[in-house]
Formats: C-alpha cells, sequence, structure tokens
C-alpha cells in the first residue's frame, strides 16, 4: 500500500488578504520533546505563546521563547517590501506584508507560504527538526521573474527576534542581556550560566545587531483578560541570495551543529511519513481513511512527548494541549487509546502507562504531573480509573502479558484503595457498592474549574460518570485477571454490587442520569453529558432502554457538531459564550462550554444503541470542516455552546484528538 499525506490544507487571498482570517488560523509544530513553534497564517503574533521556537530550559516542561521571530523583508528592484505584519499597542498594524500573501498550505504539518510581488513569487517553508531544539526555515523563488531572469538579483532580508521569557508570561525591560559572537554566516546568542542559541544563515550571512522592538500587541491576551504587550530583543540580520534553483534560509538550534535545509526538509518529511505508516501496520489493503483522519493521525504524533525518570529513562507521557497545558493524569489516560494504539504504536503506549504506575499512590492517579523538583497533585478521582481502562484496551490491542504482570499489582491496588477509602473522602459506599466524594471544597472530576475557592462545578457525592467508571474498571480487571490466570471472582462480584447500586441514578420518568446523587442537596437533576460515559464505556452497568433514554436525552439537549454541550441550555446556570477575564472563562468552562472529547464517546454510545456504524461515524465528519479553522489540522478544546460553536480553549488538545480518532477506528471496524 502506497502511503501519501493527505491532501495540503490550503487558503487563498480570500483568507490570506483578510488580516481578521488569517489571524484566527493558526500553525503548530511540536518536536517529541515538549518543544514547539506556533504562529498565525498571517504572521502576526497574537499569543504570549506565539514563537518559532519554545523549548524547555528546565525539563520536563519548563518552556520558554528564544526564538521569537524571523522578520522577512524582500530587496527586489532597489525596494524594500517587508512579507511580515505587526500588530503594535498604539492599534496600528504596520507593516502589512500579508497583504503580498497569496497562499498558505499545511503540508502535513509543514507550514508552506506562497508570496506575490509583481511577477516574482517566494515560497517559504517552516519545521522543526524531530526529537531536536532546532526551527529551520527555507525559501525560494518560485520561478524565475521577468527581472531575475535578466541578471536582477533578489535577495531576503530576515531580521532576528529572540527571547528569553516564560511561554506564560511576557518580556520585562532590562530582563535579557545576552552576549553575541560569531561571524559570516554564523551567530551564536549566549544567556552566560543558561544556554546558547545558534543561528545559521544558509546562502547568506548574518550581520549582529542589539535593539529592543517594543509594544508588540498580543490580541488574544487581551481578549483572555491577560496582559498584552510584549517585547523582542532583534539580535542580527541576515541577508540571502534568493534562487529558483535551490533553497537558502536560517537555522536556529539550542546546539551548534545542524543540518543543510535539503537534508532536514527530507528528514521531516520522511517522518510524517512514517507516522502514517505506522498507523496502517495491520490494516486491509483495501483500507483508506478520509484524509481528515489522516490529519488527525499525524496530528495526535504532536502530544507526544519524552518525560525520562530517574528509573524510567525512556519514559513518554502527553501534552494535554497547547500552548498551555503540561501533562495530566486524567487527559493522558483517556487519549491514550486514540494517541497510541490506533496510530500503531504500542511501545509508547506501554512507556506512557509504565511512566504513570511510578507515580500512583493511595490508589491515585496524579491529576497535575510534577516538573522537576515538584510535588505531584493527587486532586482526580477519575484518573485512576482511566488508568485501569487505558491498561484493559492497552492488553487488548497487544496481549503484552509481561507488562501486565508487571503492573497488575498497581491495578489492584487502586480497587482496594477505592473499596477502602483513600486521599478526598474518595470511597465506596458499602452499602450500593458506589464510589463517593466527600470532602467539600474541592475540584476533583473533569468539571474541575475552580476560581479562588469557588468550584465552579461542586460535583460532592456520587457522580455518575465516577461510578460509570468504576463499574467498567472492576470488569476490566475481572478480564486482566482472567488473562493472568488468576481468580476474577472477587471484581465480577463487586461489579454486580456496583450494577444494582447504579440503577439509582436512573431518573423517575425514566430518560437519562441523575448527574450526582446522595449530594449535599440530594440528586442533581442538571442534564450534562457525564452520563454518556455509562453507554460509551466497554462495560455499562444498564439495560438498552436505558442507554437508549441517555443517548435520546444528550443528543435532545446536549449534541453540537463539534461535541456535546456540558450543560443543557435549558438550565438557568448555562452560559453559551467561553469569553472575557478568567472569572468569565473559568464559570462557563463546565456550565454549557461544548466539549469536543465527549464527541467520540457520543458516536460510540450512539453507535451501541442504534447499531448503525455508518451513522454512528457520521456524526464526526464536521470535525472535518473544524481541521481547517483555528489550530489548523488538529482539534481545540472547547467550542461556545451556541451557534456558530466558535472554537476556544486550546487550539491543539490531546483528548480532542485522540477521542474522534478512536471513535472513527472502533466504528470503522464494525463495518463489513
Amino acid at each position: 500500500m502506497t502511503l501519501t499525506l493527505p491532501p495540503p490544507i490550503r487558503f487563498g487571498r480570500e483568507i490570506c488578504g483578510d488580516l481578521a482570517q488569517g489571524e484566527r488560523r493558526e500553525w503548530w509544530l511540536t518536536n517529541s520533546l515538549g518543544g514547539y513553534a506556533a504562529g498565525t497564517v498571517a504572521g502576526t503574533l497574537t499569543r504570549r505563546y506565539h514563537g518559532l521556537l519554545i523549548a524547555p530550559l528546565t525539563p520536563p516542561l519548563g518552556r520558554f521563547l528564544v526564538f521569537a521571530k524571523a522578520e522577512a523583508s524582500l530587496l527586489y528592484q532597489d525596494q524594500v517590501i517587508p512579507l511580515f505584519t505587526n500588530r503594535w499597542a498604539s492599534g496600528a498594524v504596520d507593516p502589512r506584508g500579508y497583504v503580498h500573501l497569496e497562499s498558505f498550505e499545511l503540508q502535513g504539518r509543514m507550514p508552506v507560504w506562497r508570496f506575490a510581488v509583481g511577477d516574482l513569487a517566494l515560497e517559504a517553508r517552516l519545521w522543526l527538526e524531530p526529537d531536536a531544539h532546532t526551527t529551520y526555515l527555507a525559501y525560494r523563488l518560485v520561478n524565475p521573474s521577468s527581472s531575475s531572469s535578466s541578471g536582477g538579483s533578489v535577495r531576503l532580508r530576515l531580521k532576528l527576534l529572540v527571547n528569553a521569557r516564560d511561554h506564560h508570561g511576557t518580556a520585562s525591560p532590562g530582563a535579557l542581556s545576552p552576549v553575541m559572537e560569531g561571524e559570516a554566516d554564523r551567530l551564536r546568542v549566549i544567556h552566560p550560566h543558561w544556554f546558547s542559541l545558534y543561528f545559521r544563515a544558509q546562502g547568506g550571512s548574518i550581520t549582529r545587531e542589539s535593539s529592543w522592538i517594543e509594544d508588540f500587541d498580543l490580541s488574544l491576551e487581551r481578549e483572555r483578560g491577560l496582559p498584552d504587550r510584549d517585547r523582542h530583543l532583534c539580535v542580527g540580520q541576515a541577508e540571502l541570495s534568493l534562487s529558483w534553483k535551490g533553497w537558502v534560509g536560517m537555522v536556529a538550534s539550542l546546539q551548534p551543529e545542524t543540518s543543510s535545509l535539503e537534508e532536514a526538509m527530507e528528514r521531516f518529511q520522511a517522518h510524517e511519513l512514517k507516522v502514517l505508516r505506522r498507523a496502517s501496520t495491520g490494516v486491509k489493503e483495501e483500507f483508506k481513511a478520509p484524509s481528515w483522519i489522516r490529519r488527525l493521525v499525524l496530528a495526535a504524533d504532536s502530544f507526544l512527548f519524552a518525560r525520562p525518570l530517574p528509573n524510567h529513562p525512556k519514559g513518554e507521557s502527553v501534552i494535554a494541549g497547547y500552548p498551555w497545558f503540561g501533562d495530566w493524569g486524567r487527559d493522558t489516560m483517556i487519549a491514550l487509546p486514540g494517541l497510541t494504539l490506533v496510530t500503531g504504536r504500542f511501545e509508547s503506549a506501554r512507556r506512557i502507562l509504565e511512566t504513570f504506575a511510578e507515580f500512583i499512590d493511595q490508589g491515585l492517579l496524579p491529576n497535575w504531573f510534577p516538573g522537576k523538583g515538584e510535588t505531584p497533585e493527587y486532586n482526580s478521582a477519575d484518573g485512576a480509573l482511566w488508568f485501569i481502562e487505558a491498561w484493559r484496551a492497552y492488553v487488548a490491542a497487544t496481549d503484552d502479558r509481561m507488562a501486565l504482570k508487571r503492573w497488575f499489582g498497581v491495578l489492584e491496588e487502586i480497587v482496594r484503595k477505592y473499596q477502602q477509602g483513600t486521599r478526598h473522602g474518595i470511597g465506596m459506599d458499602l452499602a450500593d457498592g458506589l464510589i463517593a466524594i466527600r470532602a467539600p471544597g474541592l475540584q476533583l472530576t473533569w468539571m474541575d474549574a475552580k476560581v479562588g475557592e469557588w468550584v465552579v462545578t461542586p460535583r460532592q457525592g456520587k457522580p455518575v460518570e465516577i461510578n460509570a467508571l468504576w463499574f467498567n474498571a472492576l470488569w476490566a480487571l475481572a478480564s486482566l485477571a482472567e488473562a493472568l490466570g488468576q481468580s476474577d471472582l472477587p471484581y465480577r462480584d463487586l461489579a454486580r454490587k456496583t450494577q444494582r447500586g447504579f440503577q439509582r441514578f436512573i431518573r423517575p420518568e425514566g430518560e437519562g442520569l441523575f448527574d450526582v446523587i446522595d449530594g449535599p442537596e440530594g440528586a442533581d437533576r442538571a442534564v450534562r453529558p457525564n452520563q454518556i460515559l455509562a453507554v460509551s464505556l466497554p462495560h455499562s452497568p444498564l439495560d438498552a432502554t436505558a442507554q437508549a433514554g441517555i443517548v435520546r436525552q444528550c443528543g435532545r439537549e446536549l449534541l453540537c457538531s463539534y461535541g456535546l454541550r456540558s450543560l443543557s441550555p435549558a438550565h438557568p446556570a448555562y452560559q453559551p459564550h467561553y469569553q472575557g477575564d478568567v472569572w468569565a472563562r473559568d464559570g462557563a468552562y463546565h456550565q454549557g462550554t461544548v466539549w469536543a472529547w465527549l464527541l467520540g464517546h457520543y458516536a460510540l454510545a450512539h453507535y451501541r444503541v442504534h447499531g448503525d456504524g455508518a451513522a454512528a461515524q457520521n456524526l464526526l465528519a464536521p470535525v472535518g470542516d473544524h481541521l481547517l479553522d483555528a489550530g489548523l489540522g488538529t482539534v481545540s478544546e472547547i467550542f461556545d455552546g451556541a451557534p456558530p460553536h466558535r472554537p476556544r480553549g486550546a487550539p491543539a488538545q490531546a483528548w480532542s484528538v485522540a477521542c474522534v480518532l478512536q471513535a472513527w477506528w472502533q466504528l470503522e471496524q464494525t463495518k463489513d
């Protein structure tokens, strides 16, 4: 089977020439080490997180912006023609280089710009070296212009803007004073006792400079109610001689030695094909995934990164979302099947499971995974239950009983601690076999928004999805015990008790489930999407009638094109839009905002009820359209509850990608 990249995501002047449209579409690149690069189609900096190299200078995830921008200008026929665009604190947009942008393409994950100035056309490409903190910028003329072919030279000038600030912040005056050295085509920017950034011009030279450029306007940060000004240090200008016969460009790296542009580009493209090839392993020859699914396979690769531990040097983990999330226990386990098992990355799946197994404590999985010298936070009632489900999925896909045997005791300990009771009042009620959360003032479910002391969605009591996961985990552990030749009866008996208790969630009117029972105010009747897990997970505690009622209710009140609303619009606390400052946004986070990761679970639940794989799979199709908006080629974290469901939150979210990909793949298996 011949593998090719999916057709490029492409925009012409109708998008590229409209600044607002060009700015709302972003490209994202990652390097498997926790580093990334990001920007807009228009080339403006609208986030504090935009830059050409953001690297974890204090691993694993102490990420800093080190290379902010390369401002390109054409030197052509005695003219200086800016191809870059900047927004300023004054409100001005100057220069307006985007007006020369004829097209933009995302080829695989590589952004490609084509600028047209009269009879001259220039192509620019950008990519990150896999497994290295290195950025490549490549340029070439698309064809000889009438002037260049008659002997006129065409040159490109690049202003190199750097920084050395935390990617969550903005630069402070006087905080950056690097030492610079170099000659001809090389420049080294030295931050004493910290790190060095190496520039190399291929096809030109670099002239040193040192000048601050102030008052960049970060419009998306202002929209989020956060500081919206930044400044960057120009450390030099590179001048390149353009040709239509080959590539010239710039390399920026945290290591001194780098490759030629052509070799590096070939490696990047080979890596893209390797990702697709690995995902196709074992698939029938006639199987052909649609292009948007192949794009999701590439997107899935962007969230996996190396996280070595003292006892596990080849450890791996999952970035929950770009740009501001790290690796979170719950998100990682929910995303693991879609990111690794569907894509053929079985070794990565095992390494992730083993990495997190090192941190299981008192039966809980850390929700917030620690950085160097930091303490993990065990504020998740469901992370360990998702951990068991991830192990079930891994063993089902690989039959890796050796790894299961090594870590089965950890899984047993999780169940034991949930039975006996563990941190935060999390434990099983002996009367009905259900898991309760008794600690007030804490956000322990995935609906975890908290501002100051305000827990936006308190779910104290017995949350429905926690208990759907508990039932599923018990049956999963029974099957895993059986695979190891051990007795499965204790888990099956406990699962049956939990199943009987779970019937208490069914509403008296018979359609849908309570969101929480036995809470401080009794049963919570709010219509939320948490109940869908009682149908979508491999093991359901409900009969077909109850399952059908859940799917009907969620479909009628919560389903949107890109996911499920977190609260029914009929509820008085419903918030249709996710916008404003931190208080406003967190207040809407789980009060009506649409979550993309739930779309895959709804599709699987729909199939379980109706048995029509094609119809269920078709529910996922709108995501293919979304890949042309916001974070290009990937899936946003959340969307407004109200139409047109504008993408919000992180523009690239692991479980959004993974759950859609996993559901599509599972539903594909149901077809003849």
